[in-house]
């Protein structure tokens, strides 16, 4: 995709506000958290080495994936973002997909595990912006509205 670089990027790590209000909602059900993921062209990386964002994405993937399966983690769908329909034309993904948790306690172990935070290093060398949203399961239905 074309990625047209600013200066600053975008919604990369959660604001504080944002991850206690995540702590506030019940920790013992299963959750599925919605990922947009934009990359950088070229990483960006505290001690300067050079790579392209999607590699050091995939990086942060082979480095975080062992702790995201042991708290029970799954990728339930994943797709590659074609055309924006409705939305800002200028809000472009490189990647989608949607990881579901046993429970949201899952995902804060995970996110908390000292290797983790190492892993995720390499998602914040490569993200130019992203957006992450916690959802709960409505159920089944034979239209929109459930």
């Amino acid at each position: 995709m074309n990625n047209k670089q600013t200066s600053t990027p975008g919604h990369v790590d959660p604001e504080r506000e944002q991850f206690d209000a995540f702590k506030e909602l019940p920790r013992d059900r299963p959750i599925m958290m919605l990922n947009l993921v934009r990359f950088r062209d070229k990483a960006v990386y505290e001690d300067g080495r050079e790579t392209t964002g999607a590699a050091a994405y995939a990086t942060y993937g082979k480095e975080s994936t062992p702790i995201f399966q042991r708290v029970g983690g799954e990728i339930i769908w994943r797709g590659k973002p074609e055309a924006t329909l409705i939305g800002p034309q200028d809000e472009r993904w490189d990647v989608m997909f949607i990881a579901r948790y046993p429970t949201a306690a899952a995902f804060l172990e995970m996110v908390t595990d000292p290797d983790y935070r190492e892993a995720v290093k390499h998602r914040q060398a490569a993200v130019l912006d992203s957006r992450l949203v916690r959802t709960g399961e409505l159920g089944g239905g034979a239209g929109f509205a459930g």
